[in-house]
């Protein structure tokens, strides 16, 4: 099936079957894709909103906690760990044969403020702490977790250059990336080690810091598998800068994740409250676009990164309801492939029908 007519089919399928879905079941994504598909979640939330469970068991079959995992919700204190949520949260994804992917263990915005206080005091017991964290943690859960992104955003937020303001690279240097790896390694040696990112899929410069440190990586023997692409993309992100940072991030050989996908209309700074609202409703056309867009990215995805490769696909939460855009840019957008309602847009047909095109 050619380009042209994959576009097609998912055009006329998109309007056709959007109109059915108030009465029927959609297909499933999980069912349909080579690769798996996953959505981020907050576990109390999602335990207690019994439509919601219903989709995400019917479409996915990767699960990645949206906040549950990290750092502040572990050891919230000195010599405290809970485990009682992840725990429940490995009974699920078992129950449901689902893969368990765990976000993430070591991650600036995730550190508790106890950490950073103790570590200003006294460097060198930071990395005594990273080692017995991740260790105590990746060991726990060895062979429960299928991968992990061991380090997220380790980079500046736009341009080259380390996030030279986290209390990680300001303690331990950028040795504290590496130092990570090889202890998540040496806890459960089968896990599947990304390095996880925001922006490295259109900013160039940023994605060249972060390939250079992988390449590193890679002569040396560091054991990372993995590259996380956050793909937290906008309406106008070129499909050509998306394919030319993920052909060059196969061509290392190892896993590629889109980790935390979704499609905004509007545009933000990449700060706290930082949205800019260009859009205040969305039309048809929007949609039809947002659905092109999703198609785009499966394909790309799809041509690009070797079958071997794919690790898979994960939308940082897949509806509109409960998306993160609006309350974390505070503005109001609509970057997934559900509604308001806990209906598919044709955002989802998108996907989906790019998902069984034969490319």
């Amino acid at each position: 099936m050619n380009k042209s007519t994959v576009l097609f089919v998912f055009l006329i399928s998109t309007f056709l079957l959007t109109a059915q879905t108030q009465q029927t079941e959609v297909e499933s994504l999980k069912k349909v894709s080579d690769f798996p598909i996953g959505s981020s979640l907050r576990f109390i939330p999602f335990m207690n909103d019994a439509p919601l469970q219903k989709i995400q068991q019917h479409h996915f079959n990767s699960y990645t906690a949206g906040s549950d995992m990290k750092m502040y919700q572990i050891s919230p204190r000195p010599n405290v760990y809970y485990w009682d949520r992840v725990d429940s949260i490995v009974s699920y994804t078992k129950k449901n044969n689902q893969r368990l992917f765990g976000h993430t263990l070591i991650w600036h915005s995730a550190t508790p403020w106890w950490v950073e206080k103790k570590a200003k005091k006294d460097p060198v017991w930071l990395d005594k702490f990273m080692k017995e964290y991740i260790q105590k943690y990746v060991s726990r859960y060895k062979g429960k977790v299928h991968g992990w992104d061991v380090v997220n955003e380790g980079f500046n937020t736009k341009g080259a250059g380390y996030r030279t303001e986290s209390i990680w690279y300001k303690t331990m240097g950028e040795t504290y990336i590496e130092k990570a790896f090889r202890y998540a390694h040496e806890a459960d040696p089968d896990a599947v080690l990304f390095y996880n990112d925001f922006n490295i899929e259109r900013d160039t410069l940023k994605f060249n810091s972060m390939m250079k440190m992988v390449e590193d990586f890679q002569r040396r023997g560091v054991p990372i598998s993995g590259i996380g692409f956050q793909m937290h993309i906008r309406m106008d992100t070129p499909n050509e800068v998306i394919a030319h940072t993920l052909k060059r991030a196969a061509d290392t050989g190892l896993q590629i994740h889109l980790s935390e996908v979704d499609i905004i209309f509007n545009t933000h700074d990449d700060s706290k409250g930082g949205g800019v609202q260009l859009y205040n409703e969305l039309t048809d056309a929007m949609r039809m676009d947002q659905a092109k867009k999703y198609a785009e990215l499966v394909e790309i995805y799809q041509t690009t990164v070797p079958k071997a490769q794919q690790y898979g696909i994960t939308f940082w939460g897949f509806n509109d309801r409960d998306t993160w855009i609006n309350r974390f840019f505070k503005l109001k957008d609509w970057p997934c492939i559900y509604d308001e309602n806990l209906k598919p847009k044709p955002a989802f047909y998108g996907f989906l029908n790019a998902l069984k095109a034969d490319y």
